[in-house]
C-alpha cells in the first residue's frame, strides 16, 4: 500500500531490458548514439513537430532550469503558480541555472494560474524600465501540483497572453503522460499547437529508471541549451543508457499505457473513498493524485496497516482526536494493484 510517490515505483521491465540490451557492445558518447538518433525521430513524430529540438536529461529539475534558462535572463522574471513545483521543490534551481531571474508567484484555484491574475501582474511587471525586473516567461504545469488538469483551451488562453506580451512559455511536464491521458488530446494540441514553447516530458514517475526529455520547438534556441546543459554538468557521456530508456517508453505506446494504468489506479482509488464518511477531497482528482483529509481515526487504522504517504501539507500533530480532519497526499503510480487500493480503503474504513 505504497501511495508516497510515483517516483518510489519500480521502473517498467520493458525499461530495464532495453537498458540490458544497450549495455552490449560500444556506443558513440554525449548524445551520439544511433538509439538517440531514433528518440529524437519518435518524438518529433508524435509531437508533429519536425524542427523540434530533443534532447534527454536525468532529473525533472534539470529539465525544468535548464528549459527557463533558455527563455528567461536573470534580469526577467518567470510567472508561475504559488505552488508549482518549481517554486516549491526545487531549491532555488530554476533562479541558479537562469543566473538570478526572479520568480513571480500567482494565485489561482488548484494550483492553476487565473488568467486574469496572470494578465494584471504580467502588465505591472518591469513598468519603471531598468528599475524594474523585467518580463521573462511563463511556466505553468500540467498535471499540477494539486493533481488537477489545464485544459487545452485554457494553456491556449494563458500562452496567448504571454506571447502578445512578448514572452516565452513553458510546460512542466513532470506527468506530462497522465495529463495527456486524461485529457484524451494530442502532444501537439498540448503543446506548440496550444502556445507553448519548451515543454519538459518527463518519464522518470511514469516507469522510467530517470530520464526526462527537453523538447525546443523553436530550433534557435537548441544550441543556447545545448552549451547550458554541458556547462551546467548534464550531459551524460554515456548518453545511450538515457536513449535506451527513452525509446523504450516510446515503443508500441508504453508511455500511454503506464500513464492510463496510474489514472485508472487513482480513479479506482477516489471511487473506494468516497464512500467513506470521513473522507474528503480537497481538489478534484483529475489524473494519479489525491489530495484529501480523513479523521485521525481513518489515518491511525491504514498507517497501522502498513500504508505509505505523505501529510499534506506538513505532519500530523502527534496527538489529538480520533475525529480530527487530517490532510495528505496520496499518489498512484503504473505499478499500484487493485489489491493494493481495495486493502488501503479497507483500513480506511474500519
Amino acid at each position: 500500500m505504497y501511495f508516497a510517490s510515483d517516483n518510489a515505483a519500480p521502473a517498467a521491465p520493458e525499461v530495464m531490458e532495453a537498458l540490458s540490451k544497450a549495455n552490449t557492445g560500444y556506443a558513440q558518447s554525449y548524445g551520439n548514439d544511433e538509439i538517440m538518433d531514433r528518440v529524437t525521430a519518435k518524438i518529433r513524430d508524435i509531437f508533429e513537430a519536425p524542427d523540434a529540438a530533443v534532447y534527454l536529461v536525468s532529473t525533472g529539475t534539470t529539465a525544468n532550469a535548464l528549459s527557463l534558462s533558455v527563455l528567461t535572463a536573470p534580469w526577467q522574471t518567470v510567472f508561475c503558480h504559488r505552488h508549482s513545483h518549481i517554486e516549491e521543490d526545487e531549491c532555488g534551481a530554476p533562479e541558479f541555472f537562469t543566473g538570478g531571474a526572479k520568480l513571480t508567484l500567482l494565485e489561482g484555484a488548484d494550483a492553476k494560474i487565473h488568467p486574469a491574475e496572470f494578465r494584471a501582474r504580467a502588465n505591472s511587471t518591469g513598468v519603471l524600465g531598468v528599475h524594474n525586473i523585467q518580463r521573462g516567461a511563463l511556466s505553468i504545469t500540467n498535471v499540477t501540483e494539486m493533481g488537477t488538469l489545464y485544459t487545452v483551451p485554457e494553456i491556449t488562453e494563458l500562452c496567448k497572453t504571454a506571447h502578445d506580451l512578448g514572452i516565452g512559455t513553458h510546460l512542466d511536464g513532470a506527468r506530462f503522460t497522465n495529463a495527456l491521458v486524461a485529457l484524451g488530446c494530442t502532444p501537439a494540441e498540448m503543446t506548440w499547437k496550444a502556445g507553448i514553447d519548451v515543454v519538459s516530458f518527463g518519464g522518470t514517475k511514469n516507469g522510467l529508471l530517470g530520464v526526462e526529455a527537453v523538447i525546443i520547438f523553436d530550433p534557435a534556441k537548441a544550441w543556447e541549451f545545448e552549451l547550458r546543459r554541458k556547462r551546467g554538468g548534464h550531459l551524460f557521456s554515456k548518453h545511450r543508457y538515457l536513449s535506451a530508456q527513452m525509446e523504450a517508453y516510446l515503443t508500441d505506446d508504453l508511455w500511454l499505457k503506464l500513464a492510463k494504468q496510474a489514472n485508472d489506479a487513482g480513479a479506482r482509488l477516489e471511487a473506494g473513498l468516497t464512500k467513506i464518511n470521513s473522507f474528503k477531497l480537497l481538489h478534484p482528482r483529475q489524473a494519479n493524485m489525491l489530495f484529501c483529509g480523513m479523521s485521525r481515526a481513518a489515518h491511525a487504522r491504514a498507517k497501522a496497516g502498513g500504508a505509505m504517504y505523505h501529510p499534506w501539507p506538513g505532519d500530523h500533530p502527534e496527538t489529538g482526536p480520533d475525529d480530527e480532519f487530517l490532510t495528505c497526499r496520496l499518489v498512484c503510480s503504473w505499478s499500484t494493484t487493485d489489491a493494493e487500493i481495495d486493502a488501503f480503503v479497507a483500513f480506511v474504513q474500519g
